[in-house]
């Protein structure tokens, strides 16, 4: 054969090998997948609430990607990464998105309406560390660098979080603890400080800003825990972010002892190993409020109703408190502070002390009771055994 039959054959055979080479690397699978229910805040509300300020609404019919679909959901949430390394709330990164939509998201990169609410900003890093992790494509490292310079960036000197940043001149400038804000903050921090493999990208320097963010934070956590009519109880939604008082967040949530939002933080706490004293009293003093703030003989029952058509929702349901002996334990969401007495809202800010004295619409539409303690109540004697074997706050 002649030779240069032979250098034909050899560069086709090169050819056909990289085509080979790029189809098995199209269909590599993954073993990590990425958490739809982390996301579902964000996508529930994109889907659920047309809002006329996003960049860009849902169109209908449009394809959405699977879990296993990790670079190209990685690649949507660098597309709504803004310049400032933070994520705005309320698009889904499942979404399969159009031409057009592409564009108008990277046309608003410089937008900074960048938050930490419905579980923004912490979880697309969360998820783009794993996904360097799993494909070691460097772009996803990158973007969440970015992302954890957002973090260092936007806490406050006392070690809170925003609900936004850069901050804005309202309520969401207050520290934060509603909808896990901190706590998905700090979950993450902790993490990192617990050399998780997923962040095994991050260098020396970053590492030890962001544990010291991590100490900010968690003494930020001690120092906000209300102590009311002298001894300490839980925690407010949001505080002022320079008294660390309780302080108001939507006008509907008054300051006060939050049952709902104090859980998560009491549960981060007991999962810290080997906890210095001021966290074990934090974690026995919020359990005994949770025992004392037991409210018995009570159950919230969801009814048809006739439809009503408000400003904010549409209702077909109604909730009523019915007496029932056989009813396990509930709290409700908030407490008023010094007298601890169950506390509601209307959205004209007016405190009432009944679920039946707010209005219908927002009777129905918002979480005023909650189960949560209990999952507090039913990890603390485990705790309790390991940490403080000779102080029960819950014996008899």
């Amino acid at each position: 054969m002649k030779p240069l039959i032979h250098k034909r054959l050899y560069v086709l055979g090169l050819f056909f090998a990289f085509m080979l080479l790029g189809i098995i690397a199209q269909a590599q699978t993954y073993t990590y997948k990425i958490d739809a229910e982390a996301f579902g805040d964000n996508s529930g509300h994109w889907y659920g609430i047309y809002d006329k300020a996003n960049i860009i609404n849902p169109q209908p019919g449009r394809p959405r990607y699977k879990r296993a679909d990790i670079v190209q959901v990685a690649d949507n949430i660098l597309l709504f990464q803004k310049n400032n390394g933070g994520w705005p709330k309320n698009y889904d990164v499942f979404a399969i998105l159009t031409d057009a939509q592409k564009d108008s998201v990277i046309a608003a990169k410089n937008i900074l309406n960048t938050t930490y609410d419905n579980n923004s900003t912490y979880t697309q890093i969360i998820c783009l560390a794993n996904v360097y992790t799993q494909t070691k494509i460097d772009k996803y490292k990158t973007a969440a660098i970015k992302g954890l310079n957002f973090v260092l960036a936007s806490q406050y000197g006392n070690g809170g979080w925003p609900q936004y940043y850069p901050l804005e001149s309202n309520y969401s400038r207050c520290i934060t603890y509603n909808d896990g804000v901190f706590e998905g903050i700090i979950e993450m921090l902790y993490d990192i400080k617990n050399n998780k493999p997923e962040y095994a990208f991050i260098d020396t320097k970053l590492r030890t800003k962001l544990l010291a963010a991590y100490d900010k934070g968690l003494d930020c956590i001690l120092k906000t825990q209300i102590n009311d009519t002298g001894k300490l109880t839980a925690w407010c939604q949001q505080y002022n972010e320079v008294k660390l008082t309780p302080a108001w967040a939507r006008k509907f949530e008054p300051p006060s002892i939050c049952n709902g939002e104090s859980c998560g933080i009491v549960l981060f706490l007991m999962q810290l190993d080997h906890p210095s004293k001021a966290i074990i009293n934090a974690v026995q003093s919020a359990v005994a409020w949770f025992e004392e703030s037991k409210i018995y003989n009570t159950r919230v029952k969801t009814i048809a109703a006739p439809r009503e058509v408000t400003p904010f929702r549409v209702s077909t349901t109604d909730k009523i408190v019915v007496t029932d002996s056989a009813a396990p334990p509930i709290w409700t969401r908030y407490y008023e502070l010094k007298t601890h007495v169950p506390l509601f809202c209307n959205r004209t800010s007016a405190l009432v002390y009944k679920l039946a004295d707010v209005t219908r619409e927002h009777r129905d539409g918002y979480g005023w009771y909650t189960y949560n303690p209990q999952k507090v109540l039913n990890s603390y004697h485990q705790w309790q055994q390991k940490w403080a074997p000779d102080n029960d706050v819950l014996k008899k």
